[in-house]
């Protein structure tokens, strides 16, 4: 696989891109996809004022793209700690890498938070974006964690029953881009 003039041959590649971390994902794939799983939540409820954005950190496993969702901080994130699949990006956001999902190429376009008209979102989205960031090496050793976990411990771990069923997803993905 070549990316950026490189060519990576492992099975689990990364690819980070240096300006644009976020991406929005086609509201027709979220929608056909989350009848597949519990995890995985729909773009935006009617009383959002900005659709749900999915972290833009790229990564392959088994030559099928993934995204890690961002969510927004709560409450109750204040109490707790980080573990494998849960990532704090600070008190902002976090990632639970136990909703990522695969993507086709084509259901993605990249999202530059300097283009927002609302100054408040563009400095919340450059802010989550420079600590996602300073903790790529982190999500990176994570995420194939989590993703190897589920495939090993498939319903036998806590961990394994709260993530989704990645290689039923990686079907269903196959599947979308054959339409």
């Amino acid at each position: 696989m070549l990316y950026g003039g490189r060519k990576f041959s492992y099975g689990l590649v990364f690819f980070i891109m240096e300006k644009l971390l976020f991406y929005e994902i086609d509201e027709q794939y979220i929608n056909y996809l989350s009848q597949f799983s519990e995890h995985l939540f729909k773009n935006a409820k009617i009383t959002q004022k900005h659709s749900r954005k999915f972290i833009g950190i790229l990564f392959e496993i088994n030559e099928i793209k993934y995204f890690a969702p961002l969510s927004s901080f709560k409450p109750k994130h204040k109490r707790l700690s980080e573990t494998i699949d849960f990532i704090k990006i600070g008190d902002m956001a976090v990632i639970n890498l136990n909703n990522m999902f695969p993507v086709p190429d084509g259901i993605f376009l990249p999202k530059n938070p300097n283009l927002e008209t609302d100054l408040q979102y563009k400095n919340l989205l450059n802010n989550e974006r420079r600590i996602i960031k300073q903790k790529t090496e982190q999500i990176i050793n994570n995420a194939r964690s989590v993703y190897n976990h589920k495939l090993t411990n498939d319903g036998k771990s806590k961990l394994s029953q709260r993530c989704n069923d990645f290689k039923l997803l990686e079907k269903k993905c196959r599947e979308y881009k054959s339409k």
